[in-house]
């Protein structure tokens, strides 16, 4: 439990504030508390795939940038994501202040949470690219050498050569949404915009994450005195790459929250609650080494990760449940886990497919 101490205070410190919003406000003490436990576990749920992800990029970075990642990264998670972004959002799409929008959110939760659905669809747009994109680039890592699915996989991996296929592949899939979407000229564009814009960022970010990489790479062959500062650098990177993550799939979670409550407070509290607990839970699978011992747990989380993009995409044409997202998830977790287990049980490298590991060639 020392990995999860933190999130545990914060919870309790969260509910404490929640309560007190409660008779504040006026909803009451046991609905505030209830609401914002409910909004806690769902963003678990939610995110566990993001948690499994995180570690699997986490491990490779110094304790420093993990302690850094669970405090100064969980503020730009609680109050970042999940309560200035949707805000200026909702600013820009108004034309109002930051101000009149806050005073909106707490004095007419209605009104607010009516112009935050109206962007879903942009916000869709980006974070089902991002997260896209995300699933593609380990879909089609040439450099893997252990496959969940087999020959199936191993044969997409290669197309990993063509270093633009990720890129290619997603873009296809947001002009086919463009096409798709039964939504007015002005709004096409928009989600257009975000989606392209969802591309960018993801390009960006990892492109700053492959330069300090190989940066510390010469700097190592060339036995220079600064290494440290490259491994610093490239601890930026990795912070940067793993917020950027954690926004995408933030999103959907803001927009299903106003499901469960039109209350901005309790909304920020309890996604605050389960962000941190996602958080700890990331820093625990890294100390614990879980993604060494269970193996096929990274596979399972990005392809949950691929199901999230498609129904964030798909979301943005037809109206699916918040429910399918969670249990999507989990499933694709569970059969890792399963698969995981009976891998290290046979004591073979082979997937679920029973298919060695790849060959030269294959």
């Amino acid at each position: 439990m020392k990995d999860f101490r933190f999130s545990f205070l914060v919870t309790f410190v969260c509910l404490l504030l929640a309560g007190y919003w409660g008779v504040r406000s006026g909803m009451g003490l046991f609905s505030a508390l209830v609401l914002t436990a409910a909004l806690g576990v769902m963003e678990v749920s939610l995110s566990f795939d993001n948690a499994v992800v995180n570690a699997s990029i986490l491990k490779d970075m110094s304790e420093r940038w993990q302690r850094i990642f669970l405090t100064l990264g969980i503020l730009v998670a609680v109050f970042g994501m999940r309560l200035f972004f949707p805000i200026a959002i909702v600013a820009v799409a108004t034309g109002l202040g930051m101000v009149e929008v806050s005073a909106m959110a707490l004095a007419q939760p209605e009104a607010y949470a009516r112009h935050l659905a109206a962007n879903h669809a942009s916000i869709a747009s980006f974070g089902g690219m991002f997260l896209l994109l995300v699933f593609l680039t380990f879909l089609f890592d040439a450099e893997r050498e252990l496959f969940w699915l087999g020959r199936i996989e191993a044969r997409l991996a290669r197309l990993g050569e063509l270093k633009t296929m990720s890129v290619l592949l997603a873009l296809l899939a947001l002009l086919g949404v463009y096409l798709w979407m039964p939504l007015p000229p002005p709004a096409r564009l928009s989600v257009l915009s975000a989606g392209v814009s969802g591309v960018a960022a993801f390009m960006l970010v990892n492109s700053l994450d492959h330069f300090f990489a190989s940066a510390a790479k010469d700097e190592k062959a060339a036995n220079m005195s600064n290494t440290v500062n490259v491994a610093k650098r490239n601890g930026v990177a990795g912070f940067l790459y793993l917020e950027a993550l954690d926004a995408s799939f933030s999103f959907d979670g803001v927009i299903g929250a106003f499901a469960i409550t039109r209350d901005v407070v309790v909304i920020m509290l309890g996604l605050g609650i389960g962000a941190m607990f996602v958080r700890s839970l990331t820093v625990h699978l890294v100390r614990r080494g879980t993604l060494d011992e269970y193996v096929f747990l990274e596979h399972g989380a990005h392809y949950a990760i691929g199901a999230l993009a498609v129904i964030m995409l798909a979301g943005i044409v037809w109206r699916v449940p918040e429910i399918l997202t969670g249990l999507v998830g989990v499933a694709f977790i569970a059969l890792a886990l399963i698969s995981s287990i009976r891998y290290k049980k046979s004591g073979k490298t082979e997937g679920i497919m029973n298919v060695p590991p790849r060959k030269p060639g294959i």
